[in-house]
């Protein structure tokens, strides 16, 4: 009798709170409707392939090529092997039982175990989707090569190794068409790039927060969530959740635990909409800015959000009015402006007097924006050294260049390095701003002989004022994915990406990468 009326009441309340649940529903769905998180689940729900324009996927497609190309080189890299060791040795290798009990009673949606999907930037290496997102993630951000978009943050690593991850994960049940997934990089990119137009700081060089540990696990959540299919509570679900996901702070850049940041981003934003298909909840109101109680806002001291315009071929992605900076070398992107102008000087030099003499110098001056953690007088291992205005202003006067080798030990120790780091005085101009559209790089050589020689360098080749040309950036990708994949294979992954709109599966594409 006490059995039976102890079951009556646990079916009332539990139909009281579905009951409950469903008026609240209706109670707030018109605030939710006009929220700015609501209108980014909206987005995500709502757009279409049709959507995008002929430029948005001339850029995005340049994007993912540049970005697998990036993945691939790092996959040599010390921080890859310490994590794919990490990966194999815990993630699969050991099984834990939980210590929590399974509730018996909770089988009215039961989760289907993933599948393992392969890593990308690991020939034959099979891993879960979320490991092996992480694993692309931080071999893509493993050398400082990745592209860069303004405000400053690293857009597409947070967002590719997730969604590829996705496509082989999604494939036995349906196929991931090529259009698929460059829509659902594109609302990955896009919510990045509207998070960061909210706030004033986030234009500038960051210091509190890598950007992509931020905006990128938001990325990859909107990414994945659109993959996934998830209707528009859903969606507001999984930018919530990786909310509470995101967030690294900038004293580990020029650190090897940086590229993490990025493999975290992807990995928990992946995570982030598999919950909220699976059931998880979060904040409605995550993006928007509500007194005394932070969402979002925890991450910009400025951050005034607007709702999102409804998808439609008339919406214009930021995209598309705001192109990507490509890495010519693998290191910060300041180091590109400073790069080039010790080249510009150098060249200058040499016209002056016949060759380069470095015993001819009296004192380098660079003028540079204020920045911390690039201002690095004697970097000490080849994340600093990535991360150093004067290491990389150096390397360019002795070698005429800066390349992937510039930052291998040989390199780096060198004692003529040396002796040019200790003739290196850094100023800050006023009008030089910790902004990548507005700042520039300077070097003057002021010579034994009282001669001075100045370069400088306003846009380099690769910025988005400045373009890579197609073959500029198959040049690249072709030198990155040289040492890993064969010449046939790189073919089929340019053709691929370039005409994604034509594939059917896109599952294809990591397979191509092994």
């Amino acid at each position: 009798m006490l059995s039976a009326l102890v079951n009556n009441t646990e079916k009332v309340h539990k139909l009281s709170r579905r009951i409950h649940k469903s008026a609240v529903k209706v109670i707030i769905g018109n605030q939710l409707e006009d929220s700015v998180t609501g209108s980014f689940a909206s987005f995500i729900d709502g757009i279409r392939p049709e959507h995008l324009s002929d430029v948005v996927r001339h850029r995005s497609k340049r994007m993912i090529l540049d970005n697998i190309g990036v993945g691939l080189v790092g996959s040599n890299t010390h921080v890859f092997k310490i994590v794919v060791k990490y990966c194999q040795k815990y993630c699969n290798g050991y099984m834990i039982l939980c210590i929590i009990p399974y509730c018996r009673t909770c089988t009215s949606h039961p989760l289907e175990i993933l599948p393992f999907v392969l890593s990308t930037a690991k020939k034959g290496l099979k891993l879960s989707p979320t490991l092996a997102a992480y694993a692309n993630g931080v071999a893509v951000h493993s050398m400082d090569f990745d592209d860069t978009w303004h405000p400053a943050t690293h857009p597409s690593g947070a967002v590719l190794p997730a969604i590829l991850a996705l496509s082989q994960m999604l494939s036995n049940d349906r196929r991931i068409s090529g259009e698929d997934l460059l829509t659902a990089f594109n609302v990955g990119i896009e919510i990045q790039g509207r998070l960061m137009s909210f706030s004033s700081e986030a234009k500038n060089i960051p210091k509190k927060f890598h950007p992509p540990s931020v905006v990128g696990t938001m990325g990859s959540a909107a990414a994945s969530a659109k993959l996934l299919a998830l209707d528009k509570d859903q969606c507001t679900h999984a930018l919530a959740i990786a909310a509470s996901l995101a967030g690294a702070p900038m004293a580990n850049a020029a650190t090897l635990a940086k590229p993490l940041h990025i493999g975290n981003a992807t990995r928990l934003g992946l995570e982030a909409a598999i919950l909220a298909a699976s059931g998880m909840e979060a904040n409605s109101l995550i993006l928007d800015d509500v007194p005394g109680c932070s969402g979002f806002s925890a991450f910009y001291g400025d951050y005034q959000p607007k709702a999102l315009a409804s998808p439609g071929k008339q919406y214009e992605f930021l995209l598309e009015k705001q192109d990507i900076a490509f890495k010519s070398f693998p290191a910060h992107l300041g180091m590109h402006w400073i790069a080039d102008a010790a080249v510009s000087v150098r060249g200058r030099f040499e016209e002056q007097y016949g060759s380069f003499d470095p015993s001819a110098i009296q004192t380098i001056v660079l003028k540079i924006p204020v920045s911390k953690y690039i201002n690095r007088p004697y970097p000490d291992s080849e994340h600093q050294a990535r991360h150093s205005f004067q290491y990389n202003a150096c390397t360019a006067l002795l070698d005429g260049e800066v390349n992937i080798k510039s930052f291998h030990d040989d390199k780096m120790f060198r004692k003529e390095i040396h002796n040019l780091l200790s003739k290196v005085v850094v100023e800050h101009p006023q009008d030089n701003e910790a902004n990548f559209d507005k700042m520039y790089g300077e070097v003057a050589l002021l010579l034994k002989n009282g001669d001075v020689i100045i370069g400088k360098c306003d846009t380099f080749y690769g910025h988005w004022r400045k373009p890579l040309s197609r073959e500029s950036l198959l040049k690249k990708f072709l030198s990155n994915a040289g040492d890993i994949l064969q010449k046939d294979q790189i073919q089929a992954v340019i053709q691929m990406v370039e005409n994604l709109e034509s594939v059917t599966d896109s599952s294809q594409l990591p397979l191509l990468l092994q």
